[in-house]
């Protein structure tokens, strides 16, 4: 299968290429860009026959079957519409829009298109989250509560390779929206309550620094999260699943019992790295003409609770 990796000089880019060269059957023939990107030299030195700073171009091309958009989020929906309608699959980064109605106009352009459009959804294929499926699926564990925490030090507008951003990060839309597909996904229900908070603007970024959000399914399952842009300490997103029987910490594709025990994951997966799990995924999917999980219809739902959380903040 030969693909085209958008945004493939960005943080997330890289790690798609990465991920990508790990996986049989499947060639990167061409890259986009955009500014400041040396699109030309980041494309030779990888080996990579094209190269554009115009998807357009990409997509004109009948040697790309599939593409990987890891691209500023605003223009997320418009540019995997744009590859639906040229004729491509698709796996966008998350989130998928940062707007539910972009969101549903993605949704009902793949249903027109009949291909495979994925979201990047990571986490449903950590090895440690999905321990915590199979047991829940299995009748095992029954979550009480998630407690997550999504903390970053990024008081001026930097990506996660300490690099200068075009475009201005999200808290909601972006970081929150992990956390909310997980939570519904992991409980098989949809948030019946919602309730956000948000501290201080920042004055040159314009977005808040700091967000509170709680759910809770019909079940009575509850989740609170915390992300803040202001941490300066341990950075990343951290999990706790407190169940019925058990408490268990998710440390991206590490998990850990209460007591900081670590859970053996070998032979769960056939990596460890969840971002070349969703690949292969995005591109089994393709090959046996079904839909994915985290397909962008399946996280409609994170986009619909999203929408009532930004309503919540503004209320």
């Amino acid at each position: 299968m030969r693909i085209c990796v958008a945004g493939a000089a960005g943080a997330f880019g890289v790690k798609h290429l990465e991920a990508v060269a790990a996986i049989d059957g499947v060639e990167v023939v061409s890259v986009v860009g955009g500014e400041p990107d040396d699109i030309e030299g980041f494309a030779k030195a990888r080996g990579i026959p094209h190269w554009t700073k115009d998807l357009a171009e990409s997509l004109e091309r009948t040697d790309v079957e599939a593409v990987i958009l890891a691209t500023p989020t605003p223009v997320h929906a418009a540019q995997a519409i744009q590859c639906l309608e040229a004729g491509k699959h698709v796996l966008v980064e998350i989130p998928m829009a940062d707007s539910l109605a972009d969101a549903e106009r993605l949704v009902a352009a793949q249903r027109a298109s009949g291909l495979v459009a994925m979201a990047g959804h990571t986490r449903r294929f950590n090895p440690s989250h999905q321990w915590i499926r199979n047991r829940v699926q299995a009748g095992e564990l029954t979550i009480q509560q998630m407690d997550v925490q999504t903390y970053f030090f990024r008081r001026s507008n930097m990506n996660a390779l300490g690099k200068p951003r075009t475009w201005t990060d999200h808290l909601l839309w972006h970081h929150a929206c992990h956390t909310v597909d997980l939570f519904q996904y992991q409980t098989g229900e949809v948030a019946s309550q919602v309730h956000a908070l948000q501290g201080p603007t920042h004055p040159q970024l314009g977005i808040a620094m700091d967000m509170s959000i709680g759910m809770k399914v019909p079940s009575g399952a509850i989740c609170t999260l915390s992300l803040s842009f202001n941490n300066d300490g341990p950075l990343g997103t951290f999990f706790r699943y407190i169940c019925d029987n058990g408490t268990y910490i998710a440390r991206y594709d590490d998990l850990y019992d209460g007591k900081d025990n670590k859970i053996d994951l070998s032979g769960l997966t056939v990596s460890t790295n969840g971002i070349e799990l969703i690949d292969r995924e995005f591109f089994a999917a393709i090959r046996d003409g079904r839909e994915p999980n985290a397909s962008v219809a399946q996280c409609l739902p994170a986009m619909r609770t999203l929408d009532r959380l930004e309503k919540s903040l503004n209320a």
